[in-house]
């Protein structure tokens, strides 16, 4: 699955949800909200926990992935460059929580592929490459919004939802340094 291609928001979702097959276990959610002593009240996890996981670290890695590539091909102002490297931040922090809680899990966290294929021929100047970021975000979004109503355990759906919220503020404010509206409609599909 790549975010990469600049999918729709929904086509994102689907591919997203696709991949994982079914939803996390609530001691996986705690673990990745950095809450052990929940994660260890609310039971053992199975191994489609550890492969939804495993979908969400490989979209974290190629987004890290992704702002290297941006961060890297001097098309960035300053200003941009810093926030492109605070959002790779944020992503290395999720991809951590991910590996972590993986193994905590009994599973194999999955590795960073050695290349991905990111429209490189597209990025031309820092617009291209925020319209890059923010079609990320943007599926990011989407996958997330797709997922927080699937969850029985509603600990699962609040952590999906504090993932969904960084995830659009940083859609939001990659539009913003765009020049468009940060938040095009009063509602996000």
């Amino acid at each position: 699955m790549s975010f990469f291609l600049m999918p729709t928001p929904a086509a994102a979702r689907r591919a997203f949800l696709g991949h994982s097959g079914l939803m996390l276990s609530g001691a996986a959610v705690a673990l990745l909200a950095g809450r052990d002593a929940l994660a260890a009240k609310s039971g053992g996890a199975t191994g489609n926990d550890v492969q939804i996981l495993n979908t969400a670290l490989g979209a974290e890695l190629e987004a890290i992935a992704a702002y290297q590539l941006g961060a890297e091909s001097k098309l960035l102002e300053k200003p941009v460059l810093d926030l492109a490297v605070t959002f790779q931040g944020h992503h290395k922090e999720h991809a951590d929580l991910l590996a972590k809680t993986i193994a905590k899990l009994g599973g194999k966290a999955v590795a960073a592929k050695a290349r991905y294929d990111f429209p490189v021929e597209q990025l031309k100047s820092q617009a291209d490459v925020l319209r890059f970021a923010a079609k990320l975000e943007q599926g990011a979004v989407s996958a997330y919004l797709g997922a927080v109503p699937l969850f029985g355990n509603r600990e699962l759906s609040k952590a999906a939802a504090s993932i969904l919220g960084d995830e659009a503020m940083h859609w939001a404010v990659l539009r913003q340094a765009l020049g468009e509206a940060p938040v095009p409609s009063a509602f996000v599909s």
